[in-house]
């Protein structure tokens, strides 16, 4: 099953270099020898099984806009499943961008209405602090600019971890029966007496499902690594530790690429909490973390081993629907 993906934006805006960030495994650090895309550059890219993303990456320069809103408007939006524009934060000539963006979303009405839409905006790392003023003020400006449509606003930077968290939110509407996979992750964390279960994508490590909250986990502030309490969930747990763990583990898997060596596994056991990371299906990890320091890893290994026959199951039957 293919989704066509459309990455679109102004030259300069970035959309290349979170590209390379998230599918090629490039760090952040070597973006800046990324060329300018040139008219439409084609990626399939195999996210889950037989689950397959065709990402359209479209040259910003005006005249391969212009030729993508006339010329080539049917090939570039017919069968969209997600548009994903992106929008420099600091640009000086966002009213153009917003005429393109208006002109696009023309585009997807006329041929592919069901897609879902997401806006970036990107390159927050430039903005002083407070950033989130800032970013409120542009996520206004381009609802506004969507009309009565449904948009989903992120702030990205490819040097946190925010752009994981908005790629996350965004291959996650391309998952068939998402929902089913929670389910079971969720059966899996009680049978380990689990406070959270995470699956990810093997190759760029998003964040494929989670298991639900499970109301009898004690509070605790400093799950996967965090020490602070400023935003956190009901459990106390970070907001952003999906998309903090998926920044740190392809850095360590970048690191490891350095030295020759492959990345298989990852074991944490701290002082209030223990972390296993270990292969769950052909085209997944699993991160599971538990409070109860009388659970051994072994043990939660062994369970690990015991489920992946079911979410190979479950991950063929979400890709094949």
């Amino acid at each position: 099953m293919r989704k066509k993906v459309l990455l679109m934006g102004a030259s300069g805006s970035g959309k290349t270099s979170m590209r390379s960030l998230i599918f090629s495994n490039n760090p952040a650090s070597l973006t800046a020898r990324l060329g300018a895309t040139i008219d439409v550059e084609q990626n399939h890219v195999r996210f889950l099984g037989d689950l397959i993303l065709n990402l359209w990456d479209c040259g910003g320069q005006d005249a391969f806009m212009d030729s993508y809103l006339t010329t080539q408007r049917s090939t570039i939006f017919q069968q969209v499943g997600v548009m994903i524009y992106v929008f420099d934060v600091e640009t000086r000539e966002m009213n153009k961008d917003l005429e393109y963006y208006r002109d696009c979303l023309d585009g997807l009405r006329q041929f592919s209405p069901s897609a879902s839409v997401f806006l970036l905006v990107h390159k927050m790392d430039l903005i002083r602090e407070p950033r989130q003023p800032s970013f409120e003020k542009k996520r206004k400006e381009l609802q506004d600019a969507s009309g009565e449509g449904t948009v989903s606003v992120f702030g990205t930077s490819i040097y946190d971890e925010s752009l994981y968290k908005a790629w996350s939110n965004i291959v996650h509407t391309l998952i068939p029966n998402a929902s089913i996979l929670s389910k079971h992750l969720t059966t899996f964390a009680v049978a380990c007496n689990a406070t959270e279960v995470i699956l990810f994508e093997r190759t760029t490590f998003l964040v494929v499902a989670t298991s639900s909250t499970l109301p009898d986990i004690p509070s605790t502030a400093s799950s996967l690594g965090s020490d602070t309490t400023d935003g956190e969930d009901a459990r106390g747990l970070d907001p952003t530790r999906y998309e903090r763990t998926s920044e740190l583990i392809k850095a360590f898997k970048y690191a490891c690429s350095r030295v020759r060596e492959e990345f298989h596994s990852l074991e944490m056991e701290l002082y209030d909490f223990t972390a296993i990371l270990a292969e769950m299906t052909r085209n997944t990890y699993v991160m599971v973390i538990v409070h109860d320091p009388t659970i051994e890893t072994a043990a939660l290994k062994l369970n690990v081993r015991m489920a992946r026959r079911k979410f190979e199951e479950l991950q063929g039957d979400s890709v094949a629907l």
